[in-house]
């Protein structure tokens, strides 16, 4: 008989999407461009020149998929909504066609026992903000508030959790240092400013959400937290190790739950930036309560100290330091080195100890904030077989081992409360267009129809019987 690890009575399982990644409809009922849709539009920036235009098409297959992810036995399902397909101008006109669609998805969910999780800003950017100055635009915050009232107003009576923003690192550094991501632009100062300004529109849109939503609604925010290691434990990747904690962590997880920056890192980066866009009255909006905490987590990092003079990244975008080493998003203090295999298809190590080690450091440096778990997941090659079917046995493996993690952590007194597996459906993976798989449901890109992996059927008991089987096989945690 195949041992489990039971997880606690009222765990969540789900999963997740972006609306960018799966929506489609870029120029339907009035939706407007948002700076993704510029960035794929614009040649050499995403692989293949992919684009979200159509995506998955979920816009147009909304009740198939919804009868989808019911058949899956899902207990919750994490969106976003699109910001530009509700107010494209990112004014205060409300476009009701955008709206209606994010109406019939919550009372399709719950219609069918599903819980909505609904994100308010998975990276799509309105593109006349940005041509405002963007996230470097304090301005912009304050039109998120504005947004914020709108979806809570609207859909707060039925969705219990909204999300502010989703891995806000992604944004600044991924946007703003290493220009891998929209908008594109590759300027360490810009990316400090612009972690700031999300930061603020987090505050500002807790307070927004708290003024137009029943009283015991919840609000969160979802991070992609890194489980930094040092290359060594010498005094010099120590100190390396607890820099990029500080840009990586500490810039988001300090203000929004301790009121503060780290004091070393903005030391630390003072040549880069006087953080002079710090306004008084700032980290009191910032550290506005939430009722939970969101964890992206996909594999941890190992850094050593930049060799000097040779951080940075070169005319061809690819980072002039050497190729063992890739120089940290938005410092010149501190590069990543690869970790030893095995790997996804993305090129990450599997290590899910990792995730445990990152759980139990959250539950102790933050003993107050219940956690879930909002993303998790791998992308591996998938194929059709001959039998039409999808197997995709890594991907059990992946997620069977990294459940096995979050329970480890549960044991050890870690308040995880629900687990969303990345992602529902394969979808646009931003720069790398579609060459990556990481759905439990196939789509076919020519015919978008979707077909359940085996990955899907094997979550789906996992779901009926709120536990996992005991990984077995070959082991899989990097050393």
């Amino acid at each position: 008989m195949t041992r489990t690890l039971q997880f606690p009575p009222g765990f969540v399982w789900g999963t997740a999407t972006a609306a960018y990644q799966i929506e489609g409809a870029a120029n339907d009922d009035g939706r407007r461009p948002s700076i993704w849709d510029t960035f794929c539009h614009t040649p050499g920036k995403v692989l293949d020149g992919d684009t979200g235009d159509v995506a998955c098409d979920h816009y147009h297959r909304l009740e198939e998929d919804l009868d989808l992810m019911a058949s899956l036995k899902l207990s919750a399902y994490r969106f976003s909504v699109s910001w530009p397909r509700v107010l494209p101008d990112a004014g205060a006109q409300i476009n009701r066609p955008g709206l209606d669609f994010y109406d019939r998805l919550v009372d399709g969910l719950l219609a069918r026992g599903v819980s909505p999780l609904l994100t308010l800003y998975h990276w799509d950017l309105p593109q006349p903000l940005e041509d405002a100055g963007g996230w470097l635009n304090r301005d912009t915050a304050d039109r998120f508030a504005d947004y914020a009232t709108v979806i809570g107003q609207a859909l707060g009576d039925r969705v219990s959790t909204i999300t502010t923003l989703n891995e806000p690192f992604c944004s600044a550094f991924l946007g703003y240092a290493t220009g891998v991501h929209a908008p594109g632009v590759r300027d360490n100062a810009s990316a400090l400013t612009a972690a700031h300004h999300l930061n603020l529109a987090h505050g500002r849109a807790v307070a927004a959400l708290r003024a137009v939503t029943p009283a015991d609604n919840s609000v969160s925010i979802t991070l992609n937290i890194a489980e930094v290691q040092p290359a060594t434990d010498s005094d010099g990747d120590l100190a390396a190790a607890r820099h990029v904690d500080a840009i990586a962590n500490g810039i988001f997880l300090e203000p929004i739950l301790r009121g503060r920056y780290p004091a070393h890192l903005l030391e630390e980066t003072r040549h880069i930036t006087d953080w002079s866009f710090i306004h008084d009255g700032d980290l009191d909006i910032i550290s506005a309560p939430i009722d939970v905490l969101g964890v992206n987590y996909y594999s941890p990092t190992r850094v050593v100290p930049a060799p000097i003079g040779q951080a940075g990244q070169g005319d061809d975008g690819k980072p002039d330091s050497g190729p063992e080493l890739s120089p940290w998003p938005g410092t010149d203090r501190a590069c990543s080195v690869q970790l030893p295999g095995p790997y996804t298809e993305m090129g990450w190590p599997i290590d899910p100890d990792g995730l445990t080690r990152l759980l139990t450091r959250l539950g102790r440096d933050y003993p107050e904030m219940p956690l879930v778990i909002t993303e998790n997941g791998c992308a591996y090659a998938d194929v059709v077989s001959a039998d039409g079917k999808v197997h995709d046995s890594d991907r059990i493996d992946y997620l069977a081992r990294h459940l096995a993690a979050a329970h480890a952590a549960i044991e050890a007194g870690v308040d995880l409360r629900g687990y969303y597996a990345w992602s529902l459906m394969d979808n646009f993976e931003w720069a790398y267009g579609y060459s990556k798989r990481f759905g439990i449901v196939y789509v076919d890109y020519e015919t978008l129809d979707r077909i359940p992996k085996d990955s899907a059927h094997w979550y789906r008991d996992v779901i009926t019987a709120n536990a996992v089987p005991v990984p077995g096989g070959r082991d899989t945690a990097s050393g």
